[in-house]
């Protein structure tokens, strides 16, 4: 399988299953749209009389037998190798865990999955105890793994402040006693941010998530006090002071574009502006009906935003500076290992999320869908049924994954998108996959473009 885009004068070609990327010209690119395995040995007659309206004969049969040359040694039209890997596709121990340490916030944003915070059943806060139960079912169901992921996530956590603390140097203690490694994770909206908490999260949390939309106009229409006022202002100025003292440790600013700012690379700059250099924004999911909801009639738009997102950010690198897009990252070396590749993130199976109740979910995403509760700290149970189903969704269980040349990259894409839109984990959400797409295309082609910067 090979996947071939144009995008700003370029002729990119990826060869899907080997991973490798070519940069090719117009005599080439037409050629492939008329030629494909099994290939005769010369190349057909109609071919040659169809493109020499645009192309000298000679050089079309030249690079007919380039083709089938590079077909033969296995660059071009590779055979998928992942496939066999699909039946190592089996419950892992869990080694990522999404912490709900509030189901509740200071903030009324309009297009919170998560109900404003509460995700449907009330507002309430993790107590210390289940906090621990938490971190030793972790260390419990990690079995071999030494090191561990846990990411404290709401609503706010910084409203259950203590808490987060107290269970931070529980599990500092049980790693000691276990011989484990804690890798911790705050995802906060910045309003309670002082620079006590700031002291602590840059001392214990390995990475810090800072939500904020980007431009003030365009945060402010969506992320909302209880009293409808802004956000912007002060979580900036948290956000800034968070980042200036916390050296060349992780972190992210992290945002949603809405049908509303459609423009968001614009939003991605003023981050930069700002002073921030690790950025995330990412398209709304949410039902058609929102007013801010994004739809298919909104692709061609938003495809266009990120080429135009893409020329600005390779204007930034040739001026010997960095940012980094989160949803532009990619590997053309090596990239994940052949499973990673195969099922993605691991939700239901090495990654789980645990409720203030102590209740045990696939990830954030399905906290609330009462069919996917996997079980409960308080009364020690865990689906391991439900587990071996997630761990045996790949891209291989997946129709339209399997014949798709994103595959490899997006291992399927968010099995909650799936079956909140498509209702089945195993059924790609179209959307979703359309931009996830165009995001690969724009940094496939930036990506390219640096190595060959660098080979020059």
């Amino acid at each position: 399988m090979i996947h071939k885009f144009k995008l700003s004068g370029f002729n990119i070609l990826l060869d899907v299953n080997s991973g490798g990327v070519h940069i090719i010209d117009d005599l080439t690119y037409d050629l492939l749209d008329n030629v494909e395995p099994p290939f005769e040995k010369d190349c057909p007659q109609e071919v040659v009389n169809k493109l020499s309206k645009l192309y000298d004969p000679n050089d079309i049969k030249e690079c007919y037998d380039e083709i089938v040359e590079l077909y033969n040694e296995k660059i071009l039209f590779s055979e998928d190798d992942y496939e066999k890997f699909a039946k190592y596709s089996v419950p892992s121990p869990v080694k990522a865990m999404c912490l709900h340490i509030a189901h509740d916030c200071n903030l009324r944003c309009k297009y919170c999955f998560a109900s404003t915070g509460d995700f449907g059943v009330g507002r309430k806060l993790m107590t210390y105890e289940t906090g621990k139960k938490a971190i030793d079912f972790l260390i419990e169901k990690s079995a071999d793994r030494q090191n561990l992921e846990l990411d404290f996530f709401g609503g706010e956590p910084l409203m259950n402040w203590e808490v987060v603390k107290q269970i931070v140097l529980y599990a500092r203690k049980r790693e000691k006693e276990c011989g484990k490694k804690f890798r911790f994770t705050v995802t906060t909206n910045g309003l309670l941010l002082d620079d006590e908490k700031i002291d602590f999260i840059n001392k214990e949390m390995s990475n810090v998530v800072l939500s904020i939309d980007g431009r003030k106009e365009v945060n402010d229409r969506m992320r909302v006090r209880v009293d409808g006022s802004g956000s912007y202002d002060k979580i900036t100025e948290n956000f800034r002071r968070l980042v200036e003292k916390r050296g060349d440790k992780e972190y992210y600013v992290r945002g949603t574009y809405t049908k509303y700012n459609l423009d968001f690379s614009e939003d991605v700059m003023h981050l930069y502006e700002l002073g921030f250099d690790q950025i995330s924004v990412e398209p709304v999911m949410a039902d058609p009906k929102e007013p801010y909801a994004i739809t298919e009639s909104d692709l061609p738009r938003i495809f266009r935003e990120y080429e135009i997102l893409a020329d600005k950010l390779q204007k930034v690198y040739e001026e010997g500076k960095f940012v980094n897009f989160f949803h532009f990252m990619i590997d053309l070396d090596q990239g994940p290992c052949a499973i990673k590749r195969l099922r993605g993130c691991g939700c239901g199976n090495e990654y789980v999320a645990i409720t203030p109740d102590g209740d045990i979910y696939p990830c954030h995403q399905f906290v609330g869908i009462e069919k996917f509760k996997m079980g409960n700290l308080d009364n020690g149970t865990f689906d391991l049924d439900m587990k071996a189903y997630f761990a045996a969704s790949h891209i291989y269980s997946k129709p339209e994954c399997k014949k798709c040349w994103a595959k490899f990259y997006c291992s399927g894409g968010c099995n909650a998108n799936n079956f909140l839109y498509e209702g089945d984990i195993h059924n790609a959400h179209k959307l979703s996959c359309e931009i996830q797409k165009k995001r690969l295309e724009c940094s496939i082609m930036l990506k390219a473009l640096r190595l060959a910067d660098k080979a020059e």
